[in-house]
């Protein structure tokens, strides 16, 4: 029998703390599907489908893993692509008692679905999609942290949002 996860999350960019933990669940599963949120509370900077493209842009390496978006609840959509697992990436301690929050929730909702923790490298640790996207806000770069794709995407925002300061001003 194969075995399907869901590694849920925002993904607003993909980091390759990100790429690193959907490298070590293709290891252990056979289909991951890695489930990009369209969570509008959170308002995202990139749209569902810009990050959907973006990830898929990096699972050359992994065949057994695709990308596609979701609203709604995680377990819904874990029950409807028949996976046994969810993946959740963990930082740091500071990450765990929310995601262990969220797995007791998701318990409560499929008990037939578990969810697996899985640390990211020491060199990704203190590495977030938010911490990202504010220091490339404000000109740092961000090429040692996400893949050459996203680089690009957040350079093309970047000017395009001080081309549309600079006509505001005029």
């Amino acid at each position: 029998m194969k075995r399907t996860c869901i590694y849920p999350g925002t993904f607003d960019p993909v980091t390759y703390g990100h790429l690193d933990v959907i490298a070590r669940a293709s290891r252990l599963f056979d289909h991951i599907v890695v489930a990009v949120s369209e969570n509008p509370s959170k308002d995202p900077l990139l749209t569902a489908d810009e990050r959907v493209t973006l990830i898929e842009g990096n699972l050359e390496p992994y065949p057994n893993v695709r990308a596609t978006k979701f609203s709604g609840l995680t377990v819904d959509l874990a029950r409807k692509l028949g996976a046994c697992a969810l993946i959740r990436g963990l930082r740091a301690l500071t990450d765990f008692e929310f995601e262990f929050q969220m797995a007791l929730m998701n318990r409560h909702l499929d008990q037939e679905i578990e969810t697996l923790f899985v640390m990211t490298k020491d060199a990704y640790s203190y590495t977030s999609s938010r911490l990202i996207k504010q220091v490339s806000h404000f000109g740092a770069d961000i090429r040692p942290f996400v893949p050459p794709n996203v680089y690009e995407v957040l350079e093309k925002r970047k000017l395009a949002q001080s081309s549309a300061d600079v006509q505001d001003d005029h």
